[in-house]
Parts: C-alpha cells; sequence; structure tokens
C-alpha cells in the first residue's frame, strides 16, 4: 500500500475514532447551563463591581443562565461586540439605539421617576452665576461624555446648531471624558467649564455621592427623550429573548430585583415603545442637515 493511502486511511481512523468523543463533548455542554454576554459601558457601574455580580445573579437565576457582565470604555466599542455577536444583550444609548438599529434590538427601556425618559443636563462650577445655556460658553473649555452619547454629545451639539453655530468653531477646546461621571469631575475639578451630562447618571450621583456632585450645579434641563435602552443582537433567538426580557422587567416583582433597582436608582425596567425614541431620531436630522 502506498504511503499516501495509508496516511489517508489514518486520518480517516482518527477522524471515526474522534466522532463519538465530540458527540459526547457537545452532550455534555448542552446540559450546562447557557451564558449570556450582558454589555454596559462606563456611565456610573465602572465602580460598582460588586452591584453588577449581584445584577449577574439575580438576573442568572431567573433565565437559568450564567449572565456575565461585558464593560467598555465607550458606546462604539459595544456597538461593535454587539455587531459581531460577541454580546447577547447591552445596555446603550439611544443615539446609537436609532442609527444601528440593523444590528440591534429593543428589550427593554429602565422606568425612571414613573416614565422611560430622562433629560440632558448642561453642569457648570457653582460659583458660575451667568451661564443658563450652552450659547453662551463660547470660546469656553467643554467637556462631552461620548461621542455616541444621546445626552452628552447629540444634545448640546444640536442645541448649538438650532442657534445658527458651527459646534466645531464655537469652543476654545472641547474634548470627551468617555463617562459621564468623568465630566462631573472635570467641572468640579477646574479642567472644563462646562460639560453635558446624563441627567439620571448626575441626579444618582448626587444622592449616592453629594461630595463629588458639592461644586458643581446644573445650569438647564434638556426636553425629555428615551432613556438608553437595553437591546438584542437582531440574531438573538425568541426563547432566549422573552426570557431575559421577562427577567429584566420582572425584577420589581422580586425581593432581590427590587433592592437593585434601588441601587440602579430606577422604578425598574419596561417593554416600552420604538416610538419612545423619534425625538432623538429628530435631533439626528438636525445633526446631518447642521446650521443654517
Amino acid at each position: 500500500m502506498s504511503p499516501i493511502l495509508n496516511t489517508g486511511r489514518r486520518r480517516l481512523l482518527r477522524s471515526a475514532l474522534s466522532l463519538p468523543l465530540l458527540s459526547a463533548f457537545r452532550l455534555a455542554l448542552g446540559n450546562e447551563r447557557p451564558s449570556i454576554a450582558f454589555g454596559t459601558t462606563a456611565v456610573f457601574l465602572d465602580n460598582e463591581i460588586s452591584l453588577l455580580a449581584r445584577w449577574a445573579k439575580e438576573l442568572g437565576s431567573v433565565c437559568g443562565a450564567n449572565v456575565r457582565f461585558v464593560q467598555r470604555n465607550n458606546y462604539r466599542e459595544i456597538h461593535e461586540l454587539l455587531a459581531a455577536n460577541r454580546l447577547d444583550v447591552a445596555w446603550v444609548c439611544g443615539y446609537p439605539y436609532v442609527t444601528h438599529q440593523q444590528t440591534m434590538r429593543l428589550m427593554a427601556i429602565p422606568d425612571y421617576e414613573g416614565q422611560p425618559l430622562y433629560r440632558s443636563y448642561l453642569i457648570v462650577p457653582k460659583s458660575d452665576v451667568r451661564t443658563t445655556h450652552i450659547t453662551q460658553l463660547r470660546n469656553r473649555v467643554f467637556a462631552f461624555s461620548d461621542p455616541q452619547s444621546n445626552s452628552g454629545f447629540l444634545v448640546p451639539t444640536t442645541e448649538l446648531i438650532r442657534a445658527g453655530i458651527q459646534p466645531s468653531a464655537f469652543f476654545r477646546k472641547a474634548f470627551f471624558t468617555y463617562a459621564h461621571r468623568k465630566v462631573v469631575d472635570a467641572v468640579s475639578a477646574g479642567l472644563a467649564d462646562a460639560g453635558e451630562i446624563d441627567g439620571y447618571v448626575y441626579d444618582t450621583i448626587e444622592r449616592r455621592y453629594p461630595d463629588r456632585t458639592r461644586d458643581v450645579k446644573v445650569a438647564w434641563r434638556s426636553p425629555q427623550y428615551g432613556f438608553p435602552p437595553i437591546v438584542a443582537r437582531t440574531n438573538l433567538d425568541e426563547e432566549t429573548f422573552r426570557r431575559i426580557q421577562g427577567a429584566l422587567v420582572g425584577m420589581k416583582e422580586r425581593p432581590e430585583g427590587r433592592d437593585i433597582l434601588q441601587q440602579l436608582n430606577l422604578d425598574g425596567f419596561v417593554e416600552g415603545a420604538d416610538s419612545v425614541f423619534d425625538s432623538i431620531r429628530g435631533l439626528v436630522r438636525i445633526l446631518d442637515a447642521g446650521p443654517r
């Protein structure tokens, strides 16, 4: 028998022998709890590791799965992981939700103060008694949170555009902190003359860490917009989608869930409607059109 044929037979034999082993391996995996990768950004939970661990355990016990939180520093990274199917669900902002709906499906919206809505806050040092709107900050230093944040970028930018101002030529300097809490820190430390922040995050910091907001104040509050939602990758199977959605919406009915919601400063989660985000879509149209 030729060496080539003999080698081919050995390979075929090895493949045949491996089949039962592979099948048993797959069967063993099938008996394990499924894993759910849940993406979050550095909003204000980045220093709340123990809370995330409790939340993962609580959701996992209801879903019958191992929930694993995956934290990244910005919305772009979370969106890329979701689009690449490396996340199952994620807590994103309304801005990337309305501009990347081909890669994400609305699962639940946080319920905050009785509504799935929140505001953007313009914050300034407490010593600033004159600023009441972003248009008064020409040639000043400004802190944005994230380039894909509705409250921390889209809202302040479109406020300038509405006033006929070119945002890129307005400030003496502008920078991104990539975390809402860091906008507070930048203004408090005098690194920025003002900044724009998620109002829910600001209210939560003020409630839980009042020393962090001691030297700043809210100079302006935006209209209400759809609260940053929980989304799923578009190809997540329906059964898993409904199980996770039900676990989130049902948190307020469970003692441990209620306690976690209290720590998150939320009333709960609701299924919500996509139309909640129409006002953000309106801002995107303003941004795309630019100043007149």
